[in-house]
This record gives structure tokens, C-alpha cells and sequence, in this order.
């Protein structure tokens, strides 16, 4: 197995699920530029909350009601006076600029990535 490498029962416990956008607030606290973002991943697991630093590429009308991918089950973790409690999944570019990861058809809300 190589260095860095995971098994697959590392990679079965990251719960990516797939979430709706339905409120962005822009994060002037935040240390690099940041929105709020309250993301529903359906009945079973309800609204979550998120920071994210996609204000580059982003404004908060294309965000609303756009669906992305995020990992669930990381511990939450408080960034100034917001508590974020998923990470939403991005491709890193060269300039640190983020492009969302989102399914190619629209998925209810919740299904597991996997």
C-alpha cells in the first residue's frame, strides 16, 4: 500500500451527502473572505450550517438553490461567532480559488456520495 494511500473502510467512513443551498450571508468576520451557508440535506439529516471561502468565483444569488456535495460527519468547528457544521467540497485552484463540486443531475436531498 503506498504511503498516503486509504483503505476502503477509511473512505466508507466520510459521509458525503448531497445538500441544497437555501440561505448565503456574507462572513465579514471570517479571515479570508466567506459566506454563511445553511445547507438542507433533507429530512433525515435537516439544515446544516457552513462556512465557506467561495466568494471568488460565488455570489450569493448563484449559490441559492444550487446543490453541492459536503462531508457530514467532520467534528463542527467555530470560525469567530459561527458554528460551522459540514464541509462543503471544492476543486482548489491555482489562485485559491474554489469550484464547488455538485452532482451532474439534480439528487434529492441527503443521498450518500459513495
Amino acid at each position: 500500500m503506498e504511503e498516503n494511500s486509504i483503505s476502503w473502510a477509511d473512505f466508507e467512513k466520510i459521509d458525503m451527502r448531497v445538500g441544497t443551498i437555501t440561505d448565503v450571508q456574507p462572513f465579514p468576520k471570517a479571515r479570508n473572505p466567506a459566506y454563511k451557508l445553511q445547507i438542507d440535506f433533507g429530512e433525515e439529516l435537516g439544515i446544516r450550517r457552513s462556512s465557506a471561502q467561495i466568494t471568488k468565483l460565488y455570489t450569493p444569488d448563484e449559490l441559492l438553490g444550487r446543490q453541492v456535495i459536503a462531508v457530514i460527519n467532520f467534528p463542527k468547528k467555530q470560525i469567530a461567532d459561527f458554528m460551522s457544521e459540514c464541509l462543503v467540497l471544492g476543486v482548489v485552484g491555482a489562485d485559491k480559488e474554489v469550484i464547488l463540486l455538485q452532482p451532474a443531475q439534480q439528487a434529492k436531498n441527503g443521498d450518500r456520495i459513495g
